[in-house]
């Protein structure tokens, strides 16, 4: 997939470069996320040539730090940096539009499917019912948006002040505030390969998306608690009454409904308090969220700066 991807950046490039749209020192810049196959020797082969460059992470740190990684290697070295999955289903062509809405001023250009037509019919009810949910939630995103994005350097300045291990780019981009815009495009199909984001990874990015930008799953719990007291104390008196009218009756289907219900309502609160306890015991240790082992030509050897901090 990456040799057909790069012949369709570099020709992007070129175009570019021809038109005056952006500078002859404009780079293509992979990032391998620790991958165990011949993927660095292709982005070596490939940075021969000026107009390409990588960067190999000491081991798989996920897409999201990866992505920051790549971001934060070169965001001193460019006016702007667009970034995109190397699979070639983000429609390149849209950069031209990009750098337009980026001479008007805006410092955050967010590339937006404009149907999901695409997608399977369960990848398209789950993504919408996501996205409505992390709106729910008071979550700011973009809906339809992944992580093809234009960003100023301005902007990754900003950026690069948030220094969490829990990474939900898709949340923390819209809170940088300056001006933005946005480009839709028709999504591809992938140029090869299958996608090496599974179902597994895809709901954990949801869930960090949720529990690292919203409180309201922990007042939800406080909401649902009241409810549940308040029914448990409805249910009190009627024991009570049934009991000194001489009507009631011991079973046990009733004391085991109740015994499920409260069991599973306090699992279910005790998994949301775990999983917000989780992201606290990440963010104390204060680990790198990336870590470089190799470079290619001019780009930099940078380092975590939350680490650094």
């Amino acid at each position: 997939m990456l040799p057909q991807s790069s012949r369709l950046f570099l020709s992007k490039l070129d175009e570019l470069i021809a038109a005056g749209a952006v500078a002859e020192t404009s780079q293509i810049v992979f990032v391998d996320d620790g991958s165990s196959d011949g993927t660095w020797g292709l982005i070596e082969s490939l940075a021969a040539s000026p107009q390409f460059g990588g960067l190999r992470l000491t081991r798989n740190f996920g897409h999201q730090n990866a992505l920051l990684a790549g971001l934060m290697s070169v965001r001193a070295d460019f006016d702007v940096t667009i970034s995109a999955d190397a699979d070639g289903q983000d429609d390149i062509n849209i950069v031209n539009s990009f750098l337009d809405r980026y001479a008007d001023g805006c410092d955050v250009v967010y590339g937006v499917r404009a149907s999901r037509k695409t997608d399977t019919l369960f990848k398209r009810l789950t993504a919408q019912t996501y996205y409505r949910l992390l709106a729910g939630m008071g979550v700011e995103t973009v809906f339809n948006h992944a992580d093809y994005r234009l960003m100023s350097r301005r902007a990754l300045a900003i950026l690069a002040q948030y220094r969490e291990s829990n990474l939900f780019l898709r949340g923390i981009v819209p809170l940088v505030g300056l001006k933005t815009a946005i480009v839709e495009y028709d999504r591809a199909d992938r140029l090869a390969g299958e996608s090496k984001y599974p179902l597994t990874k895809m709901v954990g990015l949801a869930i960090r998306g949720v529990t690292s930008f919203s409180s309201r799953p922990l007042r939800f719990i406080t909401l649902l608690g009241m409810a549940v007291s308040v029914l448990a104390f409805a249910a009190i008196i009627w024991v009570l009454v049934t009991y000194f009218l001489g009507r009631s009756v011991q079973g046990w289907t009733s004391t085991t409904v109740a015994i499920f219900l409260m069991g599973g309502l306090q699992l279910f609160s005790l998994g949301i308090i775990g999983e917000y306890i989780a992201k606290v015991f990440d963010e104390v240790k204060h680990r790198p969220r990336f870590t470089i082992g190799q470079t290619t030509g001019d780009v930099p050897f940078a380092t975590d700066e939350r680490a650094a901090s």
